[in-house]
């Protein structure tokens, strides 16, 4: 963790980072106004008021398919509106239109929790005009509940809206499921700006975002593809020796006491993470077990636990597959939830705080358990933390599930090359080749152990990774670091690493 003291040109650390905020008040909405609709969106840009340097926020939750971020700047850009602020959850390949917006000024800052694809690389090119800030999702809560990340205008895709202006996430073409990210903007914004493709004439029997708080809706053509919410990263793996790891992980579960009635997870999204899901299904069923519930990122294998009757609700922020979608729809048990709700370091509640277990993906691990899952070992924008380090520090058991190596890549490594979630909140690694044990945590050796699980120095694994591999450590390296580009915060605010320009 690198702290608050480092000074980076064009980047101001959050007032939250130095002096612990209150939690502000949510905004009262319209208090009695005329909510406006148009169906053309420079229309709802002036009337919204957008204007020269303000901050605009979008939410994450048609991941791929997402096209408003994309229709809404691009329609900012033809104004002539210059030097915003883009404060959205996650960017995604799909947002590769917005490189030229980049490029000519009408985007000169990003505040994200989550970034890959062509606008991840033109940040670490430094084509934008100011270092990158990519936040945890219950950091990005916390910031703008306590006012740190003001936003001047929430632009929330709503799958549909009602004649009173409550936007549910389960109605028409664009379902995506419950609205956890911009539930958290729409308490806080300036301007809330609902666009839809599915206005509905009467009333929702259940709505995502209440009506008061929204002041406009646009209706469009199209929000995006929903069948897109699937990516390769949501999808379970099917490789027998992945398969294997997420056995160990589930007996390691079980070692440490935590796998009995009221047994609450979590599963990164990563492939092996979600394997663990399946395995922890069948154990329960076997032994009986009825856990209290499942959070985070929702898919089909913890719709399935829930049918099974082995949870009895599902906390979902977001849906990670169409049959997470339909179950939210229509199963009450299936409930939603805001990012502040799920994560918030400022909430004690947040339902990070109450799980059991956590199992989490990394790209590399080092020998102090700091995880990076935001950059590839060429330096390349691959993602970020989103909830990885807010469930890390909250769950009774972290565990990170991973090969020794990918290709050629060693994956535990002497030092990460950015560190996402510090180490003090990771309890184990589970490899092919044992479970490295965190030295904060000997009574879990001791409990693995007695399992039959084998335990081993984390040194040792990152030995035989690097044989496994046949590359040798890279040097260290030499001459000017290049200017800082991105940073990341932790979820309090502070400044946990950076990321400097390409060479």
């Amino acid at each position: 963790m690198i702290g608050t003291g480092m000074e980076i040109p064009g980047y101001e650390p959050p007032a939250a980072a130095r002096v612990p905020q209150p939690r502000l008040a949510p905004r009262a909405g319209r208090r009695g106004a005329a909510l406006w609709r148009t169906d053309e969106l420079e229309k709802a840009l002036e009337r919204a008021g957008l204007r020269d340097g303000m901050t605009v926020s979008f939410h994450h939750h048609l991941r791929n398919g997402d096209w408003v971020m994309n229709m809404v700047l691009g329609a900012a850009a033809r104004m002539g509106i210059r030097d915003l602020h883009l404060a959205a959850s996650s960017i995604f390949p799909v947002q590769a239109p917005l490189v030229p917006l980049v490029e000519d000024g009408t985007i000169t800052r990003l505040t994200t929790n989550y970034l890959t694809g062509p606008l991840a690389e033109a940040v670490r090119q430094g084509r934008l005009a100011h270092p990158a800030v990519l936040q945890t999702h219950g950091g990005r809560a916390r910031a703008i509940e306590d006012g740190s990340l003001p936003i001047d205008i929430a632009f929330i895709a709503a799958p549909g809206a009602d004649a009173e202006g409550n936007l549910s996430g389960v109605h028409g073409p664009s379902s995506f499921g419950p609205m956890g990210y911009p539930a958290v903007d729409a308490t806080q914004a300036r301007q809330v700006v609902a666009l839809t493709d599915s206005p509905f004439e009467g009333v929702f029997p259940r709505a995502d975002i209440p009506g008061h708080l929204v002041d406009g809706i646009v209706t469009l053509p199209r929000l995006g593809d929903a069948a897109r919410i699937v990516s390769g990263t949501t999808s379970p793996t099917t490789d027998p020796a992945a398969l294997h790891l997420a056995q160990v992980a589930a007996r390691a579960i079980a070692a440490a006491g935590l796998l009995r009635d009221g047994f609450s997870f979590q599963t990164g999204a990563g492939g092996i993470s979600l394997a663990v899901a399946g395995e922890l299904r069948r154990m329960m069923h076997e032994g009986g077990i009825t856990g209290s519930f499942a959070s985070g990122g929702i898919t089909a294998h913890l719709v399935g636990m829930l049918e099974d009757g082995l949870l009895r609700e599902l906390r979902d922020v977001q849906c990670f597959d169409l049959e997470a979608v339909a179950s939210y729809a229509c199963n009450v048990a299936h409930r939603g939830m805001s990012a502040s709700d799920y994560a918030s370091p400022a909430r004690p509640d947040a339902a990070v705080n109450a799980l059991d277990a956590m199992i989490l993906g990394a790209a590399e691990i080092d020998l102090e358990f700091n995880v990076n899952v935001t950059t590839a070992g060429d330096g390349r924008i691959i993602g970020g933390s989103g909830g990885h380090a807010d469930a890390a520090a909250g769950a009774k058991l972290t565990l990170v599930t991973t090969r020794l190596c990918a290709g050629d890549n060693p994956k535990i490594v002497a030092r990460v090359g950015h560190v996402t979630t510090p180490g003090h909140t990771i309890d184990a690694v589970v490899t092919e080749a044992g479970i490295a044990v965190n030295p904060r945590r000997p009574e879990l050796a001791r409990a693995f152990r007695a399992a039959g699980l084998t335990v081993e120095p984390i040194e040792a694994l990152a030995r035989l990774a690097a044989e496994t591999s046949g590359r040798a450590p890279a040097p260290p390296a030499s001459g000017d670091p290049g200017p800082v580009v991105a940073v990341s915060e932790y979820r309090d605010g502070t400044l946990s690493d950076v990321i400097r320009r390409a060479g």
